[in-house]
Protein backbone atom coordinates (compact mmCIF):
# COMPACT_ATOMS: atom_id res chain seq x y z
CA UNK A 1 0.00 0.00 0.00
CA UNK A 2 2.64 2.31 1.02
CA UNK A 3 6.42 2.97 -0.49
CA UNK A 4 9.18 3.81 2.45
CA UNK A 5 8.35 6.95 4.59
CA UNK A 6 10.27 9.68 3.05
CA UNK A 7 9.65 11.64 5.95
CA UNK A 8 12.07 10.21 8.57
CA UNK A 9 9.25 9.75 10.95
CA UNK A 10 6.93 11.94 13.81
CA UNK A 11 8.21 14.92 13.99
CA UNK A 12 9.40 15.74 18.03
CA UNK A 13 6.44 18.26 18.00
CA UNK A 14 4.20 14.87 18.50
CA UNK A 15 5.92 13.88 21.44
CA UNK A 16 2.79 12.69 23.80
CA UNK A 17 2.57 16.13 25.88
CA UNK A 18 -1.12 17.85 25.64
CA UNK A 19 -0.45 20.97 23.56
CA UNK A 20 -1.88 24.22 24.72
CA UNK A 21 -3.21 27.37 23.57
CA UNK A 22 -0.83 30.55 23.26
CA UNK A 23 -2.32 33.67 25.16
CA UNK A 24 -0.46 36.59 25.87
CA UNK A 25 2.96 34.74 25.00
CA UNK A 26 2.65 31.60 27.39
CA UNK A 27 1.82 28.29 26.49
CA UNK A 28 -1.55 27.63 29.24
CA UNK A 29 -4.26 24.72 29.40
CA UNK A 30 -8.25 25.81 28.76
CA UNK A 31 -9.54 26.91 31.77
CA UNK A 32 -12.43 24.19 31.85
CA UNK A 33 -9.20 21.86 31.39
CA UNK A 34 -11.24 20.26 28.25
CA UNK A 35 -9.38 18.88 25.45
CA UNK A 36 -9.76 16.96 22.43
CA UNK A 37 -7.58 14.34 19.92
CA UNK A 38 -6.03 14.78 17.27
CA UNK A 39 -5.97 11.24 14.58
CA UNK A 40 -4.53 10.61 11.68
CA UNK A 41 -6.96 10.35 8.58
CA UNK A 42 -5.49 7.93 6.74
CA UNK A 43 -4.43 5.24 9.52
CA UNK A 44 -7.30 7.11 12.83
CA UNK A 45 -3.50 6.63 14.53
CA UNK A 46 -3.55 9.04 17.78
CA UNK A 47 -1.37 12.38 16.98
CA UNK A 48 -1.69 14.27 19.82
CA UNK A 49 -3.98 15.69 22.64
CA UNK A 50 -5.07 19.70 22.50
CA UNK A 51 -6.76 21.96 24.60
CA UNK A 52 -9.91 22.62 23.91
CA UNK A 53 -10.67 26.79 24.42
CA UNK A 54 -14.33 27.97 24.72
CA UNK A 55 -15.55 31.60 25.20
CA UNK A 56 -13.76 31.94 28.31
CA UNK A 57 -10.61 31.50 26.72
CA UNK A 58 -11.28 33.32 23.96
CA UNK A 59 -12.14 36.34 26.20
CA UNK A 60 -8.73 36.06 27.70
CA UNK A 61 -6.89 36.25 24.09
CA UNK A 62 -9.11 38.95 23.11
CA UNK A 63 -7.67 41.22 26.42
CA UNK A 64 -4.39 39.57 25.73
CA UNK A 65 -4.63 40.95 22.08
CA UNK A 66 -6.23 44.46 23.44
CA UNK A 67 -3.33 45.24 25.62
CA UNK A 68 -0.73 44.48 22.94
CA UNK A 69 -2.30 46.37 20.76
CA UNK A 70 -2.53 49.58 22.77
CA UNK A 71 0.77 48.93 24.35
CA UNK A 72 4.47 48.76 23.11
CA UNK A 73 3.47 46.99 19.79
CA UNK A 74 1.25 50.08 18.70
CA UNK A 75 4.71 51.93 19.32
CA UNK A 76 6.59 49.89 17.28
CA UNK A 77 8.09 51.26 14.03
CA UNK A 78 7.29 49.46 10.37
CA UNK A 79 10.98 48.48 9.86
CA UNK A 80 11.00 46.55 13.16
CA UNK A 81 7.67 44.66 12.78
CA UNK A 82 9.29 43.95 8.84
CA UNK A 83 12.43 42.41 10.84
CA UNK A 84 9.94 40.27 12.65
CA UNK A 85 8.11 38.71 9.56
CA UNK A 86 11.76 37.88 7.75
CA UNK A 87 12.62 36.14 10.73
CA UNK A 88 9.51 34.55 10.82
CA UNK A 89 9.80 33.62 7.01
CA UNK A 90 13.34 32.71 7.82
CA UNK A 91 12.12 30.08 10.41
CA UNK A 92 9.20 28.35 8.50
CA UNK A 93 12.17 28.05 5.46
CA UNK A 94 14.03 26.21 8.09
CA UNK A 95 11.13 23.91 9.66
CA UNK A 96 9.06 23.97 6.62
CA UNK A 97 10.06 19.48 6.24
CA UNK A 98 8.27 18.84 9.44
CA UNK A 99 5.34 22.05 9.38
CA UNK A 100 4.53 19.97 6.08
CA UNK A 101 4.99 16.86 8.33
CA UNK A 102 2.09 18.13 10.43
CA UNK A 103 0.08 19.22 7.94
CA UNK A 104 0.26 15.69 6.28
CA UNK A 105 -0.21 13.54 9.45
CA UNK A 106 -2.95 15.99 10.63
CA UNK A 107 -5.37 16.31 7.73
CA UNK A 108 -3.99 14.36 4.96
CA UNK A 109 -2.81 15.64 2.29
CA UNK A 110 0.04 14.05 0.50
CA UNK A 111 3.59 15.10 1.61
CA UNK A 112 3.82 16.09 -2.02
CA UNK A 113 1.81 18.62 -1.84
CA UNK A 114 2.42 19.90 1.17
CA UNK A 115 6.28 19.88 0.77
CA UNK A 116 5.39 21.65 -2.77
CA UNK A 117 4.03 24.60 -1.30
CA UNK A 118 7.05 26.20 0.71
CA UNK A 119 7.70 28.72 -2.00
CA UNK A 120 4.13 30.38 -1.70
CA UNK A 121 4.18 29.83 1.97
CA UNK A 122 7.71 31.35 2.86
CA UNK A 123 7.64 34.12 -0.19
CA UNK A 124 4.22 35.21 1.57
CA UNK A 125 5.54 36.61 4.75
CA UNK A 126 8.62 37.89 2.82
CA UNK A 127 5.76 39.89 0.64
CA UNK A 128 4.12 40.66 4.06
CA UNK A 129 7.56 42.00 5.18
CA UNK A 130 8.18 44.27 2.20
CA UNK A 131 4.73 45.99 2.55
CA UNK A 132 5.36 46.78 5.92
CA UNK A 133 7.27 49.66 5.13
CA UNK A 134 5.58 50.60 2.28
CA UNK A 135 1.90 51.26 3.35
CA UNK A 136 0.91 54.83 3.41
CA UNK A 137 -1.88 57.60 3.35
CA UNK A 138 -1.89 60.59 0.82
CA UNK A 139 -2.06 64.47 0.83
CA UNK A 140 -5.29 66.49 -0.67
CA UNK A 141 -5.63 69.11 -2.64
CA UNK A 142 -9.04 70.42 -1.54
CA UNK A 143 -11.39 72.82 -2.96
CA UNK A 144 -11.23 74.89 0.35
CA UNK A 145 -8.53 77.26 0.28
CA UNK A 146 -4.67 77.21 0.61
CA UNK A 147 -4.93 77.71 4.53
CA UNK A 148 -5.84 74.36 5.11
CA UNK A 149 -3.81 71.11 4.99
CA UNK A 150 -5.63 67.59 4.21
CA UNK A 151 -4.48 64.16 4.46
CA UNK A 152 -5.62 60.96 4.87
CA UNK A 153 -3.71 58.40 6.99
CA UNK A 154 -3.80 54.74 7.31
CA UNK A 155 -3.84 52.90 10.95
CA UNK A 156 -4.35 49.67 11.90
CA UNK A 157 -7.64 48.54 12.48
CA UNK A 158 -6.87 47.29 15.77
CA UNK A 159 -7.63 43.70 17.36
CA UNK A 160 -8.18 41.10 14.73
CA UNK A 161 -10.21 37.76 15.20
CA UNK A 162 -9.20 35.22 12.47
CA UNK A 163 -11.14 31.86 11.86
CA UNK A 164 -9.47 29.16 9.65
CA UNK A 165 -10.31 25.98 7.95
CA UNK A 166 -8.57 22.55 8.13
CA UNK A 167 -7.56 22.19 4.96
CA UNK A 168 -4.52 24.26 4.20
CA UNK A 169 -3.41 24.64 8.42
CA UNK A 170 -0.20 26.20 7.81
CA UNK A 171 -1.48 28.47 4.78
CA UNK A 172 -4.36 29.39 6.47
CA UNK A 173 -2.25 30.37 9.38
CA UNK A 174 0.19 32.84 7.26
CA UNK A 175 -2.49 34.10 5.41
CA UNK A 176 -3.80 35.61 8.39
CA UNK A 177 -1.05 36.44 10.10
CA UNK A 178 1.30 38.03 7.81
CA UNK A 179 -1.09 41.01 6.98
CA UNK A 180 -1.69 41.46 11.30
CA UNK A 181 2.20 41.55 11.61
CA UNK A 182 2.82 43.74 8.69
CA UNK A 183 -0.35 46.95 9.79
CA UNK A 184 0.46 46.80 13.49
CA UNK A 185 -2.91 44.86 14.76
CA UNK A 186 -3.00 42.05 16.73
CA UNK A 187 -4.74 38.81 16.40
CA UNK A 188 -6.89 35.80 18.29
CA UNK A 189 -6.27 32.87 15.94
CA UNK A 190 -9.05 30.04 16.40
CA UNK A 191 -8.03 26.72 14.18
CA UNK A 192 -9.86 24.17 12.75
CA UNK A 193 -10.66 21.42 15.38
CA UNK A 194 -9.74 18.74 12.60
CA UNK A 195 -6.37 20.36 12.13
CA UNK A 196 -4.73 22.48 14.93
CA UNK A 197 -1.50 21.63 15.46
CA UNK A 198 0.33 23.10 12.47
CA UNK A 199 -1.16 26.81 13.42
CA UNK A 200 0.21 25.60 16.73
CA UNK A 201 3.56 24.58 15.94
CA UNK A 202 3.79 27.85 13.77
CA UNK A 203 3.04 29.67 16.89
CA UNK A 204 6.24 28.40 18.27
CA UNK A 205 7.93 30.05 15.58
CA UNK A 206 6.09 33.50 16.04
CA UNK A 207 7.70 33.27 19.58
CA UNK A 208 11.16 32.30 18.42
CA UNK A 209 11.34 35.51 15.34
CA UNK A 210 10.24 38.14 18.55
CA UNK A 211 6.54 38.27 18.04
CA UNK A 212 5.95 39.98 21.65
CA UNK A 213 3.05 38.45 23.95
CA UNK A 214 -0.29 39.08 22.69
CA UNK A 215 0.41 40.19 19.50
CA UNK A 216 -0.60 36.81 18.24
CA UNK A 217 -2.76 34.12 20.20
CA UNK A 218 -3.75 30.38 19.52
CA UNK A 219 -6.68 29.10 20.79
CA UNK A 220 -7.63 25.85 19.49
CA UNK A 221 -11.64 24.71 20.03
CA UNK A 222 -14.76 24.31 18.22
CA UNK A 223 -16.62 26.53 15.75
CA UNK A 224 -19.99 26.49 18.28
CA UNK A 225 -17.65 27.52 21.32
CA UNK A 226 -15.05 29.40 20.54
CA UNK A 227 -15.43 30.24 17.37
CA UNK A 228 -18.65 31.75 17.94
CA UNK A 229 -17.53 33.44 20.86
CA UNK A 230 -14.50 35.08 18.81
CA UNK A 231 -16.77 36.54 15.83
CA UNK A 232 -19.46 37.74 18.69
CA UNK A 233 -16.92 39.41 20.70
CA UNK A 234 -17.07 43.29 21.59
CA UNK A 235 -13.66 44.07 21.86
CA UNK A 236 -12.55 42.51 18.02
CA UNK A 237 -12.74 45.06 15.81
CA UNK A 238 -12.48 42.63 12.44
CA UNK A 239 -12.90 39.04 11.87
CA UNK A 240 -10.91 37.09 9.28
CA UNK A 241 -12.93 34.00 8.25
CA UNK A 242 -11.99 31.05 5.93
CA UNK A 243 -14.61 28.45 5.34
CA UNK A 244 -18.16 27.83 4.06
CA UNK A 245 -20.85 29.88 3.35
CA UNK A 246 -23.42 28.55 5.83
CA UNK A 247 -20.86 29.49 8.80
CA UNK A 248 -19.71 32.84 7.02
CA UNK A 249 -23.82 33.99 7.39
CA UNK A 250 -23.40 33.11 11.15
CA UNK A 251 -20.19 35.33 10.99
CA UNK A 252 -22.08 38.42 9.64
CA UNK A 253 -24.92 38.27 12.22
CA UNK A 254 -22.87 37.89 14.70
CA UNK A 255 -20.72 40.85 13.65
CA UNK A 256 -23.71 42.94 14.41
CA UNK A 257 -23.27 43.95 17.72
CA UNK A 258 -20.72 46.20 17.57
CA UNK A 259 -20.79 46.61 13.31
CA UNK A 260 -16.74 44.62 13.27
CA UNK A 261 -14.96 44.56 10.04
CA UNK A 262 -15.31 41.62 8.12
CA UNK A 263 -13.02 39.46 5.52
CA UNK A 264 -14.99 36.41 4.11
CA UNK A 265 -13.38 33.92 2.29
CA UNK A 266 -16.20 30.85 1.88
CA UNK A 267 -16.90 28.30 -0.39
CA UNK A 268 -17.56 28.12 -4.34
CA UNK A 269 -18.62 25.90 -7.03
CA UNK A 270 -16.42 26.60 -9.56
CA UNK A 271 -16.48 26.23 -13.76
CA UNK A 272 -13.53 24.94 -15.61
CA UNK A 273 -14.48 25.69 -19.22
CA UNK A 274 -13.13 23.68 -21.95
CA UNK A 275 -13.39 24.69 -25.48
CA UNK A 276 -12.74 22.74 -28.43
CA UNK A 277 -9.26 24.07 -29.98
CA UNK A 278 -7.91 23.60 -26.43
CA UNK A 279 -4.57 21.96 -25.84
CA UNK A 280 -6.39 18.94 -24.93
CA UNK A 281 -2.99 17.11 -23.55
CA UNK A 282 -2.00 19.55 -21.56
CA UNK A 283 -6.10 20.79 -20.41
CA UNK A 284 -7.07 17.02 -19.43
CA UNK A 285 -4.45 16.25 -16.68
CA UNK A 286 -4.93 19.77 -15.51
CA UNK A 287 -8.56 19.45 -15.34
CA UNK A 288 -8.40 16.31 -13.10
CA UNK A 289 -5.66 18.00 -10.91
CA UNK A 290 -8.19 21.06 -10.44
CA UNK A 291 -10.96 19.11 -9.04
CA UNK A 292 -8.80 16.62 -7.27
CA UNK A 293 -6.05 17.68 -5.45
CA UNK A 294 -6.55 17.78 -2.13
CA UNK A 295 -8.64 15.12 -2.29
CA UNK A 296 -10.65 17.87 -3.66
CA UNK A 297 -10.57 19.59 -0.51
CA UNK A 298 -10.03 23.19 -1.92
CA UNK A 299 -12.51 25.86 -2.25
CA UNK A 300 -11.61 26.68 -5.08
CA UNK A 301 -11.95 23.36 -7.11
CA UNK A 302 -13.07 23.49 -10.51
CA UNK A 303 -15.97 21.19 -10.08
CA UNK A 304 -18.31 21.96 -12.82
CA UNK A 305 -16.52 20.77 -15.96
CA UNK A 306 -17.99 22.30 -18.97
CA UNK A 307 -17.04 20.56 -22.03
CA UNK A 308 -17.81 22.00 -25.40
CA UNK A 309 -19.51 19.16 -27.26
CA UNK A 310 -17.33 18.12 -30.57
CA UNK A 311 -14.86 17.19 -28.18
CA UNK A 312 -16.97 16.07 -24.79
CA UNK A 313 -16.71 12.35 -25.14
CA UNK A 314 -13.10 12.04 -26.06
CA UNK A 315 -12.31 15.14 -23.21
CA UNK A 316 -14.42 13.39 -20.31
CA UNK A 317 -12.57 9.78 -21.02
CA UNK A 318 -9.05 11.55 -21.07
CA UNK A 319 -10.06 13.17 -17.38
CA UNK A 320 -11.46 9.63 -16.43
CA UNK A 321 -8.02 7.91 -17.43
CA UNK A 322 -6.14 10.54 -15.18
CA UNK A 323 -8.50 9.93 -12.26
CA UNK A 324 -7.72 6.14 -12.69
CA UNK A 325 -4.40 6.41 -12.56
CA UNK A 326 -3.74 8.94 -9.63
CA UNK A 327 -2.61 6.78 -6.43
CA UNK A 328 -4.91 7.29 -3.62
CA UNK A 329 -2.89 6.69 -0.16
CA UNK A 330 -1.17 7.43 2.70
CA UNK A 331 0.06 11.18 2.64
CA UNK A 332 3.43 10.57 3.53
CA UNK A 333 3.80 7.95 0.89
CA UNK A 334 5.89 9.81 -1.53
CA UNK A 335 4.18 8.88 -4.33
CA UNK A 336 0.56 9.34 -3.53
CA UNK A 337 -1.42 11.61 -5.48
CA UNK A 338 -4.66 11.71 -3.32
CA UNK A 339 -4.74 11.32 0.30
CA UNK A 340 -7.83 10.84 2.57
CA UNK A 341 -10.90 13.14 3.56
CA UNK A 342 -10.19 14.69 6.63
CA UNK A 343 -12.83 13.00 8.62
CA UNK A 344 -16.03 10.98 8.98
CA UNK A 345 -17.82 14.03 8.87
CA UNK A 346 -16.40 14.38 5.50
CA UNK A 347 -16.71 11.15 4.32
CA UNK A 348 -20.43 10.87 5.52
CA UNK A 349 -20.72 13.82 3.38
CA UNK A 350 -18.73 12.80 0.20
CA UNK A 351 -20.69 9.30 -0.13
CA UNK A 352 -24.01 10.98 0.27
CA UNK A 353 -23.18 13.06 -2.78
CA UNK A 354 -21.79 10.14 -4.69
CA UNK A 355 -25.13 8.15 -4.00
CA UNK A 356 -27.28 11.29 -4.89
CA UNK A 357 -25.51 11.97 -8.02
CA UNK A 358 -26.32 8.09 -9.10
CA UNK A 359 -29.94 8.22 -7.71
CA UNK A 360 -30.39 11.74 -9.71
CA UNK A 361 -29.23 9.56 -12.95
CA UNK A 362 -25.11 10.47 -13.64
CA UNK A 363 -22.63 7.74 -13.85
CA UNK A 364 -19.61 7.69 -12.81
CA UNK A 365 -16.57 6.98 -15.31
CA UNK A 366 -14.25 7.04 -12.87
CA UNK A 367 -14.30 6.16 -8.87
CA UNK A 368 -18.00 6.58 -7.46
CA UNK A 369 -17.15 4.46 -3.82
CA UNK A 370 -15.54 4.11 -0.86
CA UNK A 371 -11.98 2.71 -1.20
CA UNK A 372 -11.73 -0.36 1.38
CA UNK A 373 -9.39 -3.38 2.19
CA UNK A 374 -6.11 -3.55 2.97
CA UNK A 375 -4.06 -0.29 3.56
CA UNK A 376 -7.76 1.80 3.36
CA UNK A 377 -10.19 0.70 5.85
CA UNK A 378 -8.53 2.61 8.79
CA UNK A 379 -8.80 6.45 7.22
CA UNK A 380 -11.60 8.26 4.82
CA UNK A 381 -10.88 7.59 1.38
CA UNK A 382 -12.63 7.80 -1.48
CA UNK A 383 -11.13 7.96 -5.38
CA UNK A 384 -11.34 10.78 -7.79
CA UNK A 385 -14.63 10.73 -9.09
CA UNK A 386 -15.44 11.55 -12.57
CA UNK A 387 -19.91 11.99 -13.68
CA UNK A 388 -20.67 12.24 -17.00
CA UNK A 389 -24.53 12.36 -17.51
CA UNK A 390 -25.20 15.39 -15.18
CA UNK A 391 -27.35 18.20 -16.22
CA UNK A 392 -27.24 21.98 -14.47
CA UNK A 393 -30.23 21.25 -11.82
CA UNK A 394 -28.30 17.92 -9.60
CA UNK A 395 -26.85 18.65 -6.76
CA UNK A 396 -23.36 17.49 -7.88
CA UNK A 397 -24.04 20.58 -10.21
CA UNK A 398 -25.15 23.10 -7.78
CA UNK A 399 -23.74 22.28 -4.08
CA UNK A 400 -20.33 22.31 -2.88
CA UNK A 401 -19.22 18.85 -2.32
CA UNK A 402 -15.40 19.18 -1.02
CA UNK A 403 -14.43 15.87 -2.24
CA UNK A 404 -12.51 14.53 -5.39
CA UNK A 405 -15.62 14.67 -7.62
CA UNK A 406 -16.06 16.23 -10.93
CA UNK A 407 -18.93 16.91 -12.82
CA UNK A 408 -18.90 17.09 -16.73
CA UNK A 409 -21.31 19.04 -18.90
CA UNK A 410 -21.41 19.43 -22.67
CA UNK A 411 -21.73 22.80 -24.12
CA UNK A 412 -22.19 24.51 -27.26
CA UNK A 413 -21.87 28.14 -27.38
CA UNK A 414 -19.59 30.84 -25.84
CA UNK A 415 -22.63 32.60 -24.46
CA UNK A 416 -24.49 29.66 -23.50
CA UNK A 417 -21.58 28.66 -20.98
CA UNK A 418 -20.99 32.01 -19.86
CA UNK A 419 -24.97 31.93 -18.52
CA UNK A 420 -24.21 28.38 -17.36
CA UNK A 421 -21.09 29.40 -15.39
CA UNK A 422 -22.66 32.10 -14.01
CA UNK A 423 -25.58 30.43 -12.51
CA UNK A 424 -24.86 29.93 -9.39
CA UNK A 425 -24.74 31.49 -5.70
CA UNK A 426 -20.94 30.98 -5.58
CA UNK A 427 -17.98 32.96 -7.31
CA UNK A 428 -14.75 31.70 -5.83
CA UNK A 429 -12.79 30.73 -9.47
CA UNK A 430 -13.33 29.96 -12.48
CA UNK A 431 -10.88 27.84 -15.61
CA UNK A 432 -11.13 28.43 -19.04
CA UNK A 433 -8.49 26.28 -21.50
CA UNK A 434 -8.59 27.94 -25.13
CA UNK A 435 -5.89 28.82 -27.84
CA UNK A 436 -8.28 31.90 -28.90
CA UNK A 437 -6.84 35.12 -27.24
CA UNK A 438 -9.96 37.41 -27.68
CA UNK A 439 -12.28 34.31 -26.74
CA UNK A 440 -10.18 34.14 -23.52
CA UNK A 441 -10.33 37.87 -22.80
CA UNK A 442 -14.16 37.96 -23.66
CA UNK A 443 -14.76 34.60 -20.80
CA UNK A 444 -12.28 36.23 -18.36
CA UNK A 445 -14.36 39.35 -18.59
CA UNK A 446 -17.60 37.83 -18.08
CA UNK A 447 -17.37 35.51 -15.87
CA UNK A 448 -18.48 36.47 -12.09
CA UNK A 449 -15.81 34.98 -10.00
CA UNK A 450 -12.60 36.24 -8.39
CA UNK A 451 -10.11 34.53 -10.80
CA UNK A 452 -10.31 33.27 -13.73
CA UNK A 453 -7.12 30.83 -14.66
CA UNK A 454 -6.77 30.75 -18.54
CA UNK A 455 -5.26 27.70 -19.77
CA UNK A 456 -4.20 26.92 -16.50
CA UNK A 457 -5.62 26.36 -12.73
CA UNK A 458 -4.73 27.83 -8.93
CA UNK A 459 -2.07 29.77 -9.96
CA UNK A 460 -0.98 31.56 -6.93
CA UNK A 461 1.24 34.61 -6.00
CA UNK A 462 1.68 36.37 -2.74
CA UNK A 463 0.95 39.58 -4.87
CA UNK A 464 -2.29 38.59 -6.37
CA UNK A 465 -5.52 39.18 -4.82
CA UNK A 466 -8.04 35.65 -4.14
CA UNK A 467 -10.97 36.02 -2.80
CA UNK A 468 -15.19 36.14 -4.29
CA UNK A 469 -17.57 37.11 -5.64
CA UNK A 470 -21.79 36.36 -4.23
CA UNK A 471 -21.64 34.11 -1.72
CA UNK A 472 -18.05 33.31 -2.02
CA UNK A 473 -17.15 36.44 0.14
CA UNK A 474 -15.72 39.67 0.51
CA UNK A 475 -12.60 40.54 1.14
CA UNK A 476 -9.23 38.87 -0.42
CA UNK A 477 -6.06 37.35 0.65
CA UNK A 478 -3.04 38.47 -0.42
CA UNK A 479 -2.08 41.41 -2.78
CA UNK A 480 -2.09 44.91 -1.44
CA UNK A 481 -6.03 44.92 -1.28
CA UNK A 482 -5.34 42.12 1.57
CA UNK A 483 -3.33 44.62 3.52
CA UNK A 484 -6.20 47.45 3.01
CA UNK A 485 -9.08 45.17 4.80
CA UNK A 486 -6.61 45.50 8.29
CA UNK A 487 -6.38 49.36 7.98
CA UNK A 488 -8.67 51.97 8.89
CA UNK A 489 -8.49 55.71 6.64
CA UNK A 490 -9.01 58.53 8.54
CA UNK A 491 -9.05 62.28 7.08
CA UNK A 492 -7.14 64.92 9.23
CA UNK A 493 -7.84 68.27 8.23
CA UNK A 494 -5.44 71.23 9.71
CA UNK A 495 -5.50 74.91 9.65
CA UNK A 496 -2.17 76.45 8.65
CA UNK A 497 -3.05 80.19 10.34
Amino acid sequence: MTSADPTGGKPGFLDGRVKHMLIDGEWVNALSGKTFDSRNPATGEWLATIAEGDAADIDRAVRAARRAFEGPWRAMKPDERQSILLRLADLVDAHFDELSLLDTLDMGAPIRHTRGSKRHMVGLLRYFASMAVTLHGQTVDTSLGGDLFACAIKEPVGVVGAIVPWNGPLMAAIWKTGPVLATGCTLVLKPAEDASLTPLRFGELLLEAGVPPGVVNIVPGYGATAGAALAAHMDVDKVSFTGSHVTGQQIVKASAGNLKRLSLELGGKSPNIVFADADIDRAAPAAAMAAFANAGQICSAGTRLFIQRPIFDAFVEAVAYTARSLKVGHGVDGETDIGPLVSKRQLDRVLGYLSAGEQEGAYALAGGRRLAGAGYDGGFFVPPTVFRNVNDDMRIAQEEIFGPVVAAIPFDTVDEVVARANATPFGLGAGVWTRDVGRAHTLASRIRSGSVWVNCYNAMDPAMPFGGYKMSGYGRESGTQQLDDYLNVKGVWIRRD
